[in-house]
């Protein structure tokens, strides 16, 4: 069994997500002094994100596992341990774990105050 940092959390809802995955808040962020929101999330097997952007932006820093990141229109991205991505205000993506490998990662979600995630349609294969 693999020894991760922290605790799998809540699971994730098929609102925003394909498959199983689970999301550990780390700040919230609620008294609005850092305008950050810093969150672990586990994503078994072939389970993804929707499309979705952030008003602020987003980072995700890889810490486990081996997965994908792409934004509309644009070709699909490997991501694995180590991996950083800075996604720009707005920017329509998805990004979840590889099809035989579970994918880990801390999500930053900066400049909260500009507003919440804006969720779209299920990412697919195609």
């Amino acid at each position: 069994m693999v020894d991760d940092i922290f605790e799998r959390g809540s699971k994730g809802s098929s609102d925003f997500f394909t498959g199983n995955v689970w999301v550990k808040m780390l700040v919230t962020d609620e008294n609005g002094v850092f305008d950050t929101q810093i969150y672990n999330v586990v994503f078994e097997p072939r389970a993804r994100t929707h499309w979705h952007s952030h008003p602020g932006g987003q980072i995700l820093i890889v810490t486990r596992g081996k997965g994908f990141y792409q934004e509309r229109g644009k070709p699909v991205r490997i991501l694995k341990k180590g991996d950083v991505v800075e996604i720009p205000p707005n920017v329509v993506h998805w990004h979840g774990a590889a099809p035989n490998e579970e994918l880990v990662h801390i999500g930053i979600s900066t400049q909260v105050h500009l507003g919440p995630t804006e969720w779209f349609e299920p990412a697919t294969d195609e």
